[in-house]
């Protein structure tokens, strides 16, 4: 007979998922912590084999693939294992797909742009997309990604301690039973909730942390007839709405900190290089990451958090309208430049703003970016060269002019409902349907064009330094 399935809380689109982090493990004695590294020293380096077993296989990842290797942990943690390579493995593919079909319209709109450049008098200065094959994927931290099958997490009745953390290890039929003492504000954020059955274990600087999560539901605040603000994303400017206001910024202090930084990781790989050129081994050899940069990190995510929260408290009776943004597919020229858009952290951005919106019960939508900041709202053209700098907009056929990321916003809002862009599957078909509404624009304004004279074509932009933005946005 086969096993009832436990029934699970069905989630809505109002339903979200809110996690406690940032507890430690320290109640325990070290007899139980050694038993966790045991533990984790076997459970990683198998989690590690069949993520690279997923990320080189044709076929999609799959969470139920029958046992492989060979290992000393029970069957039920060789299936997290597995679950947890699944998960890890089809995110790194579905990343590297996006970036891979990026590439293809870069070089076809690079191959657009070449011929278009024929017969001019300025020489064609763009460089030649080039492809990079990603490397497979490295788990260097410990984390167990376990569900009630592996980890159980049990109510205590004593008043020492809040819970009991029930762990399988490699002794089958002995599990480790760990205490767990909560915060103070970890009992307010648990206060009437009912927890998750998954939960999360990983080990940083030599200590235990647990994460526990729970579901809340929260109803959708937002009327059917609310304004629509355009949200556009930038380095200039972390935020940009239609209703002409800016939140958050990479420039400044977090800029001089990212390159001070960036000179100190370079100073390191030198060092490094040199080393490891005069046969030092690679286990003593000094590593480029710092804490630094990790901080730094932290302070720029905090910084986009604090944006996003204002811009929220801002629009609370608005519908917001972002940017589908794909930053794994964004490449610039100059290498200081991609360093700046990686510390930025702009692909934060959209996951921030879908949180804080579904915390606060506001409807937030996702459209296609491609274009947004080289299309007329007016007339639809679309040239790299309406952009003459980062910070102005200006139409080469009607001459419409605007500040450039407010216009990229209005142009995002304008694009909700939009079916036709919607169903565009690339970048070329995007721009294929502006052209068409541009033709039809000219032919119901042909005598204002005629009025008007011929366009200037202006030299393809090169962006100036830190206030780049994608050549497909």
């Amino acid at each position: 007979m086969r096993k009832k399935k436990r029934k699970r809380k069905k989630k809505t689109k109002q339903t979200i998922t809110r996690a406690v982090t940032h507890i430690r493990l320290i109640e325990a004695n070290p007899g139980k912590l050694e038993a966790l590294d045991q533990l984790v020293a076997v459970y990683l380096p198998l989690c590690q084999q069949y993520t690279t077993l997923f990320c080189e296989a044709e076929t999609s990842p799959d969470k139920y693939q029958e046992t492989v290797f060979k290992t000393d942990l029970s069957d039920r943690l060789h299936r997290v294992a597995i679950q947890q390579a699944a998960g890890i493995a089809k995110s790194v593919r579905t990343n590297r797909a996006n970036a891979y079909q990026a590439y293809l319209e870069d070089v076809a709109d690079y191959a657009q742009a070449k011929a278009q450049a024929e017969g001019r008098m300025s020489a064609f200065k763009r460089r030649e997309p080039t492809w990079t094959e990603w490397d497979l994927p490295v788990l260097r931290v410990p984390v167990i990604q376990a569900n009630v099958n592996v980890v159980v997490l049990e109510k205590s009745e004593d008043s020492t301690f809040d819970y009991w953390l029930r762990v399988s290890t490699l002794d089958v039929g002995n599990p480790l039973r760990v205490p767990v003492k909560l915060a103070s504000y970890h009992k307010r954020a648990l206060e009437g909730r009912t927890l998750n059955a998954s939960t999360t274990l990983h080990k940083r600087n030599g200590v235990w942390w647990l994460t526990l999560s729970f579901d809340e539901d929260v109803p959708l605040q937002t009327k059917p007839d609310a304004p629509t603000v355009g949200v556009d994303v930038g380095i200039a400017h972390f935020l940009t709405t239609s209703t002409n206001k800016a939140y958050g910024s990479f420039h400044g202090k977090m800029a001089r900190q990212h390159k001070h930084d960036r000179e100190k990781r370079r100073r390191k790989a030198k060092l490094r290089a040199c080393l490891e050129k005069k046969g030092v081994p690679k286990g003593k050899l000094p590593s480029t990451s710092s804490e630094t940069s990790q901080r730094l990190s932290r302070h720029v995510k905090q910084e986009i958090n604090r944006a996003v929260n204002e811009l929220v408290k801002d629009h609370r009776d608005a519908r917001l309208i972002y940017e589908d943004l794909n930053v794994a597919s964004m490449r610039f020229k100059a290498r200081v430049m991609n360093s700046y858009l990686y510390a930025s952290h702009l692909g934060h951005i959209p996951e921030q703003l879908a949180w804080a919106a579904a915390k606060q019960g506001m409807a937030a939508h996702t459209v296609r970016a491609a274009y947004s900041s080289q299309e007329c709202p007016r007339c639809h053209y679309v040239d790299r060269a309406n952009r003459p700098n980062q910070k102005t907009f200006k139409c080469l056929v009607c001459g419409y002019a605007d500040q450039a990321d407010r216009k990229a916003a209005q142009t995002l809002a304008g694009r909700w409902g939009d079916r036709k862009l919607a169903a565009c599957r690339s970048t070329s078909e995007v721009k294929a349907l502006l052209m068409t509404r541009h033709e039809a624009w000219k032919q119901q304004n042909q005598q204002r064009i005629q009025d008007a004279g011929p366009p200037v074509q202006l030299s393809f932009w090169d962006p100036p330094e830190m206030f780049l933005e994608s050549s497909h946005k």
